[in-house]
């Protein structure tokens, strides 16, 4: 039988450096070598060897709904909320209720939010 491990998430994006900023003020990830090719794509590492790769494309039509989305888990739910608030980035449960969390049938609570380039991401207390 054949084994996977995640690797990398990859989005295009219009301006590399505004997502780079972005993914670094709100999760703190760590710039990484770009270690494939001398492109201007720039990598994150979002931890346990997971990586987030940017790739420039400032002439695409991005266009994306809350179903297409990546999700990261923290131990620290609340605090993270209060991180969002302080930041002023506006979230929502899965039904776009503004600035309120959503708790599933099994018992995670969840919030999404938009990075600049409309990609949705859940952050979830599942840990």
């Amino acid at each position: 039988m054949l084994h996977f491990s995640f690797n990398h998430i990859a989005l295009s994006v219009k301006d590399v450096n505004e997502s780079i900023g972005f993914y670094q003020k709100v999760f703190q990830f760590e710039e990484i070598p770009n270690t494939a090719s001398t492109s201007k794509t720039r990598w994150l590492e979002i931890g346990e060897s997971k990586q987030l790769h940017l790739i420039p494309r400032p002439d695409a039509k991005i266009k994306t709904n809350k179903a297409v989305h990546f999700a990261l888990s923290t131990k620290s739910f609340e605090d993270f909320v209060g991180h969002l608030e302080a930041l002023k980035i506006p979230y929502s449960d899965w039904k776009n209720t503004p600035d309120k969390s959503y708790v599933r049938n099994d018992g995670i609570r969840q919030i999404y939010f938009q990075d600049p380039d409309a990609y949705w991401i859940e952050v979830n207390d599942d840990c």
